[in-house]
């Protein structure tokens, strides 16, 4: 007896999950009909759900089904890459001479014009011995004209001419020797560009060598980024790219590659690309980390929406609609986007239409009953 009622209570949950199974799976009817299960049961065949909802089939045995048009698209790749940013320019200026500053002509932080003198150095030195130079320039010239006047008359020699012309050239290398001691104790500014901050002040004594302020050019930034080796083909220079700043996410700019390394590191890889960010607000830094993001243009595939991709165990298809017919067709997905799939397919085109609502009761050569078709939308100008 008990063994009798485990019998009949296992009978009983196998009729109830056969129950649920045929009622609320829609693909079980066409099975269980195909291996003549529904009609040992003596279940009605007739479709449980309305055509409306695209589980069933209306009147003439097509399956009620909802398309979308297979549209076109342009395959893109995109690069994503961290760079790092640096100044257009930057020069560090060092002091050319050993002594105490006297004046200092700029703040931390300033914009300076080129040629404009940032430090001087006590000079009264460097000054006096000019002086002297010039003094003794113009003694030598005097001293040659006046040889030059007895030579032509023959009251001297030839080697004293010479001797004088010797002492007027040493004099003017004195001159120029002196301008340049001079100069030394002036620091100018050879680009235009701002300052950074200043550890000086005057009365300091610097020595030679000593690095005094850092001027930087920041008009344009200059990224440092890598790419890998797949991008080299695609890589030119002047081609723009997409840049944000990692500190402002809703800054948005268009650089422009100015350099491409020419070897491949062969560690990682990738290969070293410059750009130039323009900075006409003068927002970026030096420094800064920046998100690159470059997109390549490929070639042209099909463009059909997610709903429309099943998968099996040989891959992914879809149900293609031939004369009012279901046909599979295999597809090669490519690339996934946001609100399409581009694929490769063959038998399939541009402005077919695939089944995206009601796939559960198709098989190959099934009619189908069109309720809607959904249109792609319009990809120009869009980016994949």
């Amino acid at each position: 007896m008990k063994a009798l009622r485990q019998l009949l209570v296992l009978l009983a949950v196998l009729a109830g999950g056969l129950y649920v199974w045929i009622t609320y799976v829609p693909a079980a009817r066409p099975l269980l009909e195909r291996i003549g299960l529904i009609d040992l049961l003596g279940i009605d065949a007739a479709p449980t759900e309305s055509p409306a909802q695209g589980g069933g089939r209306p009147q003439g045995g097509a399956a009620s089904v909802i398309t979308a048009t297979v549209g076109e698209a342009v395959r893109e790749d995109r690069i994503s890459a961290i760079g790092d940013g640096r100044a257009l320019r930057s020069v560090t200026l060092r002091s050319g001479a050993v002594g105490v500053i006297t004046k200092l002509s700029i703040d931390g932080g300033a914009y300076v014009e080129e040629g404009a003198v940032l430090v001087t150095l006590q000079d009264e030195e460097q000054t006096i011995a000019l002086e002297k130079a010039r003094i003794q320039l113009d003694d030598a010239r005097t001293e040659e004209a006046r040889i030059k006047r007895l030579q032509s008359s023959g009251a001297t020699t030839e080697v004293r001419l010479r001797e004088t012309e010797l002492a007027l050239r040493s004099a003017e290398l004195a001159v120029r020797q002196a301008e340049f001691d001079l100069s030394q104790r002036r620091i100018s500014a050879p680009i235009s560009g701002w300052t950074g901050l200043i550890d000086l002040q005057e009365g300091d004594r610097v020595n030679a060598q000593d690095v005094l302020l850092t001027l930087t050019d920041r008009s344009k930034i200059l990224i440092d980024f890598r790419v890998p080796e797949r991008a080299v083909r695609n890589i030119k220079i002047g081609q723009t790219f997409q840049v944000a700043p990692l500190g402002f996410t809703d800054k948005f700019l268009t650089g422009e590659i100015s350099a491409v390394d020419s070897m491949v590191d062969r560690a990682s890889r990738t290969l070293l690309v410059q750009g130039r960010v323009p900075n006409d607000t003068d927002l970026l830094r030096a420094g800064m980390a920046f998100s690159v993001q470059l997109t390549f243009p490929g070639a042209t595939l099909l463009s059909i929406t997610p709903l429309a991709v099943q998968w099996s165990s040989e891959g992914p298809f879809i149900w293609a609609v031939r004369d009012g017919k279901a046909t599979r067709k295999s597809i090669e997905i490519v690339q996934r986007n946001s609100d399409e799939v581009l694929v490769n397919s063959d038998g399939l085109s541009a402005g077919d239409q695939v089944v995206t609502e009601g796939v559960q009761t198709l098989r190959e050569g099934a009619e189908i009953a069109v309720l809607s078709d959904v249109p792609r939308p319009s990809t120009e100008g869009k980016k994949p």
